[in-house]
């Protein structure tokens, strides 16, 4: 894998996180740099630890990962959003999409990162076979998808500011969650 490579691969991974944490800016509304750092360096970190995970486990898991990655990670972005939709409608109940929550975050960063297993086993397919050579593609996807994260939440502040109270935010992020766990879906199912 050249170092091209590494990036082009580490941006087309880091867009699911981008577009999810588009939705968490809106629901933000202003910039709260704690909860916004806590959740680039999560989105990060398990996107670079998928891949390795899904390297590592490439003999005993390959068949059963692949074959339900999709799946899961569809069903928990439909969840969060489907509750973020219904949340919008509900008068004076607490929002069940919560950047600040750490718990909603972890599900978030496993949800964005499902696919970056099959990344893993990929890795093995072409051939890389030590931590040596994962390292460098593992740095960049982790560092690329912090970034894009920390991109998508000012976004989605900035939108937020602007056109919150007439989109209806929380709405529009239960939206955008099942719009991309359908994305997801599809792209796994049609290949």
């Amino acid at each position: 894998m050249t170092h091209l490579d590494a990036w082009i691969l580490a941006f087309a991974l880091a867009m699911d996180c981008f577009a999810v944490s588009v939705a968490g800016g809106v629901v933000l509304r202003r910039v709260q740099w704690r909860p916004m750092l806590l959740m680039a360096f999560l989105f990060g970190l398990f996107q670079a630890m998928n891949p390795l995970l899904g390297w590592a486990g490439t003999a005993y898991f390959r068949d059963v990962i692949e074959s339900v990655d999709h799946w899961i990670a569809f069903f928990i972005l439909l969840f969060l959003g489907v509750r973020m939709v219904v949340g919008n409608f509900k008068e004076g109940e607490t929002k069940f999409f919560n950047p600040n929550s750490l718990r909603v975050v972890l599900v978030l960063a496993l949800a964005t990162s499902i696919d970056a297993f099959a990344v893993g086993i990929s890795f093995t397919c072409m051939g890389l076979q030590n931590m040596g050579e994962l390292l460098y593609p593992l740095c960049v996807i982790g560092f690329v998808s912090s970034l894009m994260t920390l991109a998508g939440l000012l976004f989605g502040i900035a939108f937020g500011r602007k056109y919150a109270r007439t989109l209806q935010a929380e709405l529009w992020g239960g939206i955008i969650l099942i719009l991309i766990g359908c994305k997801v879906l599809v792209e796994h199912t049609m290949c």
